[in-house]
C-alpha cells in the first residue's frame, strides 16, 4: 500500500511539474508573439548603426539581405526597426591627416546611394516628423548622427553644412581628443573638457536643432556641455558605469542623473565590453598580451600579424558574452535611477565586432528586448517610450528651441 501510495504521490509531482513547464512554455510563447507584435505596430528607433564605414571598408548590398554583419533591410524588417541612425564615422586619426571632412561627405554620400537603389525600402530623414512619416508609409527612415566632430574641421559654418546634408546628431569626439573636446579613450586632456571652439560648436548645434552627443567624452566635457547647452542632450552609445568600474566611457550615476535633470536620454550600448565588466577585462588582457608578443617579436602596430593575433587569442581564450539579463540589468538601472523617460536604444550595430550578447545578435533581434520588457510586467505604453518615444521627444524639443531662437533673431 505504502509503495502505492508514493508511486501515486510521484505521479502527481510529475503531472504537477509538466503541467508548470507548459504553463511557462505557453506564457513564454504568447509573451513572444506579443513583443513580435509590438515590436513590428510600434516605431523602433536606434541612434546608432555603423553601416556606413562597415560598407567603406568591405562593399555588401544592404537594400536585401547580406550574409555578414549587423545590418540589412530583411533583418531590419524582421525586427521591427524603423529608423536607424546611420553612423557617419571618422576615425580619430583622421583629424591630424586632414581628411575627416572629405570622409564624412563620402559616406553620407554613400547613405544617398543605399536610398537610390532602394526608395521603396529606405529614404533619408531630417526630422521626427519625417520619421513618423517614412513609418506611416512603410520605408525605414535612415537618420545620419556624426560620430567624431574632427569634419567640423575648425569652421563654425560647416555645422550648418552637415545639418543641410542630413546629420542629425553631432558626437564630439571619438577615440582621441580632437579640436572640438577631449576624448574618454584619450589619455591626453588638452582642453580639460571642451576647446574654445568647442563651445561655440556646442552653441551652433542649439541654435541649428542639431542633438548634442556625449558619448565618448571626457567626464569634464561632459559636465561642460550639460552645463553649456541649453536643449536636452543624448547619449547615442553608451551604457552605465555602475556595471563597468573604472570605465569613463560609461556613464556614472551623477551623469545619467544630470543628463536626466535636463530631459536628455541616454541610449544603451549592446558590445558585451560596454555591459560587463568581464569582456572589458577580456579585452585589457588580450591588449597587454598582444603588445608584449609584437614587441618581443619585433613587429610593428600595424602589422598584419597583429590581426592574427587577435584570433588566435580568442580561440584560446574564449570571449565572455554578455546576454539579455546583462542588456536588461543596464536598462532597468536607469530606470530605477531617473526613469523611463531618459533611456533608449543606441546599439553600435556594426561597430562593436564580434562582442555582442546572446539573445541580441544583429537588428532582426529587437523584439527579445521588448519581450524581456514583457516579462517585467512593463505596459506597452512606457516600452514604446524606451523603442523610440524619449528619442523622438528630445529630437523635438531641440528641434522647437532651433525654430524659436530662428524666431527670435
Amino acid at each position: 500500500m505504502l509503495s502505492n501510495r508514493i508511486q501515486t504521490t510521484h505521479l502527481a509531482l510529475g503531472a504537477a511539474v509538466l503541467l508548470t513547464a507548459t504553463a511557462v512554455s505557453a506564457a513564454q510563447d504568447t509573451s513572444a508573439t506579443t513583443a513580435r507584435e509590438l515590436a513590428r505596430q510600434g516605431l523602433i528607433t536606434d541612434t546608432h548603426i555603423d553601416v556606413p564605414y562597415r560598407l567603406h571598408e568591405d562593399w555588401a548590398d544592404v537594400t536585401g539581405a547580406t550574409p555578414d554583419g549587423d545590418f540589412d533591410y530583411q533583418r531590419a524588417r524582421a525586427g521591427g526597426l524603423d529608423v536607424p541612425f546611420m553612423s557617419i564615422y571618422t576615425p580619430a586619426e583622421s583629424e591630424a591627416e586632414g581628411t575627416s571632412y572629405d570622409i564624412a561627405n563620402r559616406l553620407i554620400d554613400s547613405v544617398e546611394a543605399l536610398v537610390g537603389r532602394a526608395p521603396d525600402r529606405f529614404v533619408i530623414v531630417r526630422s521626427p516628423d519625417q520619421a513618423e512619416r517614412a513609418f506611416r508609409d512603410g520605408r525605414i527612415g535612415l537618420a545620419m548622427g556624426m560620430e567624431n566632430g574632427s569634419p567640423i574641421a575648425g569652421r563654425l559654418e560647416n555645422v550648418a553644412f552637415f545639418k543641410q546634408r542630413g546629420i542629425s546628431y553631432i558626437t564630439l569626439a571619438h577615440s582621441l581628443s580632437n579640436h572640438l573636446s577631449d576624448s574618454s579613450y584619450d589619455e591626453e586632456r588638452k582642453w580639460n573638457g571642451l576647446s574654445p571652439f568647442g563651445r561655440e560648436v556646442v552653441a551652433e548645434m542649439n541654435r541649428l536643432g542639431v542633438m548634442v552627443d556625449v558619448s565618448h567624452l571626457s567626464d569634464d566635457a561632459f559636465w561642460q556641455v550639460v552645463e553649456l547647452s541649453k536643449v536636452p542632450v543624448i547619449a547615442s552609445h553608451s551604457s552605465a558605469r555602475h556595471f563597468t568600474p573604472g570605465f569613463e566611457r560609461n556613464m556614472s550615476d551623477a551623469m545619467i542623473e544630470a543628463l536626466a535633470a535636463q530631459g536628455g536620454v541616454i541610449m544603451i550600448n549592446f558590445g558585451s565590453s560596454f555591459l560587463t565588466d568581464e569582456a572589458r577585462q577580456w579585452y585589457e588582457n588580450m591588449d597587454a598580451a598582444r603588445e608584449a608578443w609584437l614587441e618581443q617579436a619585433g613587429y610593428d602596430e600595424h602589422s598584419p600579424e597583429r590581426r592574427d593575433f587577435a584570433k588566435q587569442y580568442r580561440e584560446q581564450n574564449p570571449f565572455p558574452y554578455a546576454d539579455m539579463d546583462d542588456v536588461m540589468a543596464h536598462f532597468t538601472h536607469v530606470i530605477d535611477l531617473v526613469g523611463i523617460e531618459h533611456v533608449g536604444i543606441g546599439s553600435d550595430f556594426d561597430g562593436v565586432g564580434d562582442s555582442l550578447p546572446e539573445g541580441m545578435k544583429d537588428v532582426s533581434f529587437y523584439p527579445n528586448l521588448v519581450e524581456r520588457f514583457l516579462r517585467l510586467e512593463y505596459p506597452p505604453k512606457a516600452i514604446r517610450k524606451v523603442m523610440s518615444g524619449n528619442l523622438m521627444r528630445v529630437w523635438r524639443q531641440v528641434e522647437a528651441y532651433s525654430a524659436q531662437a530662428t524666431a527670435d533673431a
